[in-house]
């Protein structure tokens, strides 16, 4: 039996960077996992979905050229070069995070890792000791109980990226960031798409206005909001809406409906630790109720998002090798979150909603993209088949009292670049007057959200 400083079971994006960051301070780490290196992450989730989604924004790209004085004649998609090329893609980051671990001397153990008590595990049997433990197993697809889920047509996020051929006529059920994804790709590569939502709207926590311009720009989408899928057959769904039952169509049936953290079979009851169906329990240095034990990213329930998780892994890693607590703790407010659909949707801090629920006094400013010299340039001409224009936003809400930034909302490429600035902007709590002072290159589509700060009043 081996004894480490840190032990950290789990091995995707808030496990691998937690050894990572461990082992370069210095402390003995082992890191334990028992399927791919890089988590559902980079195996079945953020990578592979984004190389798709490339793949389909090309297309439309080349179909939508002529307008831009490019023409291609008959551009096609092939789903097998592009699924070989996720493979690649997928394949050659499992080996960049091998290469990490090796590069900072980290400890890698292959099988499944169980708590025995405080500062014990095993994995596959053989025991390992650690004075410190970061639990970091991350989520997997929820599967709600409808009546015909387990047939063939049926798939989750991860079989959906297994397809080996195109459905016709595909029906997401959940209007979450996972589903929307899916609908813009299927939409894109030229499916027909029926969303059901139980709720009144898609991705909820979105700002009304940003959600509101994605639907518009896909056409030809059927949406079913405010309605359940009450079971799956052979040819379709059968639908409970506000009008009464209704059935659609499918070749396929993509069930998006959330994710639910692995806490099971880890031994969290051995190690005394507080958890329930939302996940684990921690503060905001990600320590459990038991001394030496951390959860960190998605099976702690707070936030599912790759990014988060590497972050959190951070913080524990600091809340281990430090005699005592400080400053670099979690500040949720501050994460920003991307929606990789076409166009891209992206945020950080409070929506509008949001911030006027808690009884804030607030200013909002919205500004098109159109108006911006970089984004009209590459992205405003109509695509093929009679699609609509890229849709392009950006929506600052700031409190009105002491005229700091709270919210910063975009739909339109390339929103995922931009948000960082954002979330820096949140994070150091500036001022509309402080931002309207820093300099932005021109022309970049950046600049809008400079511009939009000046739409403010007061």
């Amino acid at each position: 039996m081996s004894d480490f400083d840190l032990a950290v079971v789990g091995g995707g994006p808030g496990g691998y960077v937690a050894a990572e960051r461990a082992a370069a301070r210095g402390l003995s780490t082992v890191l334990v996992e028992r399927g791919h290196l890089g988590g559902v992450c980079l195996n079945s989730g953020c990578i592979p979905t984004k190389t798709l989604i490339h793949s389909a924004k090309l297309l439309q790209q080349a179909r939508g050229g002529a307008a831009y004085g490019v023409t291609v004649s008959e551009a096609s998609y092939d789903l097998g070069a592009a699924m070989a090329w996720k493979s690649a893609v997928t394949e050659r980051l499992r080996g960049g995070v091998a290469s990490q671990m090796e590069r900072h001397g980290v400890t890698v153990e292959r099988g499944t890792g169980l708590l025995t008590g405080r500062g014990r595990l095993t994995v596959d049997g053989r025991e390992l000791g650690a004075r410190n433990v970061i639990v970091a197993t991350g989520s997997r697809a929820a599967r709600p109980p409808i009546a015909g889920a387990d047939l063939p047509h049926v798939v989750d996020s991860t079989g959906a990226l297994q397809l080996q051929e195109l459905p016709a006529r595909v029906v997401i059920v959940g209007g979450g960031y996972i589903g929307m994804e899916f609908a813009c790709y299927f939409h894109a590569v030229g499916c027909q798409v029926v969303v059901v939502e139980m709720l009144d709207d898609i991705l909820a926590g979105v700002d009304g206005d940003i959600a509101r311009q994605l639907k518009s720009a896909l056409p030809g989408v059927v949406w079913h909001l405010g309605a359940r899928v009450a079971a799956v057959t052979a040819s379709g769904v059968a639908l409970a809406t506000a009008e009464g039952e209704q059935t659609e169509a499918a070749d396929l049936v993509l069930l998006a409906t959330g994710r639910t953290p692995n806490t099971d079979g880890l031994g969290l009851d051995a190690a005394g630790a507080v958890f329930n169906r939302r996940g684990v329990t921690v503060d905001e240095y990600q320590r459990t109720n038991v001394a030496g034990l951390y959860a960190v990213g998605d099976v702690t329930g707070r936030s599912l998002l790759a990014h988060a998780a590497s972050r959190m892994g951070e913080v524990a890693v600091d809340a281990i090798a430090s005699p005592r607590p400080g400053s670099n703790r979690m500040r949720y407010h501050a994460v920003p979150w991307v929606v990789y659909t076409l166009p891209e949707i992206a945020g950080v801090g409070l929506s509008e909603e949001t911030a006027r629920a808690s009884g804030r006094n607030v200013r909002v400013a919205r500004l098109p993209l159109a108006a911006n010299g970089r984004f009209l340039a590459e992205h405003l001409a109509p695509a093929a088949g009679g699609h609509p224009a890229p849709r392009g936003l950006v929506k600052v809400i700031v409190d009105a009292d002491s005229h700091v930034l709270l919210g910063v909302h975009m739909i339109g490429t390339p929103a995922s670049e931009l948000i960082f600035g954002a979330a820096t902007m949140i994070e150091a709590e500036l001022r509309v007057e402080e931002l309207r002072e820093i300099v932005f290159p021109h022309p970049t589509v950046s600049e809008a959200l400079r511009d939009v700060l000046w739409e403010v009043q007061w």
